[in-house]
């Protein structure tokens, strides 16, 4: 059995991703960082949202990349006929997607993730993120075919997160599963606390992961570093 290798980069993804070679990577599952709400404020004094309603992550949401800056780079290291998954929010849905299609992608589909828990809100509470499934190419058909629907049901991770948006490693696993193979590349320039990453090791996937922060980067390392030896 071949070891399933890992490089972990710390440091700016639309500079690290420049070393990546042309259509190199298989597969991209990604959860870029986007505004929640304008501002990124979480205070709620400026607005009738309850006051808490997001984590206490002063300068999380300041100078973040913008679709445009890192898309192109995405469809560039890609291969012909792959997928790439990207997270995003109703509020930056609509530019995510365009400037996808600007770089050259075509959209499969908008997947929605049900994280069995809920936001508050006064526009209808949230309880769901939303995934542009994109392609590269000619269409791709994914793994699972009979079994995967645009609606899938994970738990949401409560009360215990190592990172602001972290994601289940169970719903990060499904799409891994369904759009590559054993040892194939994935990567994920936004790596944070590392879940893509443990993700690939434990369905033998290679992995590229790219953080900019450093707290975050060696949360990711420890974490993936021990799901090799399990």
């Amino acid at each position: 059995i071949r070891r399933i290798m890992y490089n972990l980069i710390l440091g700016d993804c639309l500079k690290e991703m420049e070393n990546i070679q042309d259509e190199s990577i298989d597969l991209i599952v990604t959860d870029p960082p986007y505004k929640v709400i304008t501002g990124g404020k979480n205070n709620g004094r400026n607005s009738k949202r309850p006051v808490g309603i997001l984590m206490n992550n002063d300068g999380y949401f300041d100078n973040i990349p913008s679709p445009k800056q890192y898309m192109s780079e995405l469809f560039r290291v890609l291969k012909n006929e792959t997928h790439c998954y990207i997270f995003s929010n109703a509020i930056c849905l609509s530019e995510m997607l365009t400037e996808a299609q600007l770089a050259g992608f075509k959209l499969h589909n908008v997947l929605i993730w049900e994280k069995n828990n809920c936001t508050p809100s006064q526009w209808y509470m949230k309880n769901c993120e939303y995934v542009l499934f994109l392609r590269k190419g000619d269409a791709k058909y994914i793994n699972n075919i009979g079994q995967s629907k645009t609606v899938h049901q994970f738990n949401n991770i409560i009360g215990n997160k190592v990172h602001p948006t972290e994601k289940p490693v169970d719903l990060l696993k499904f799409y891994i599963t369904n759009s590559s193979n054993v040892e194939d590349v994935v990567l994920d320039p936004f790596m944070g606390s590392g879940s893509t990453g443990v993700a690939c090791v434990n369905t033998r996937r290679n992995f590229i992961g790219i953080e900019l922060d450093k707290q975050y980067f060696n949360i990711a390392k420890e974490r993936i570093d021990k799901s090799t030896e399990s």
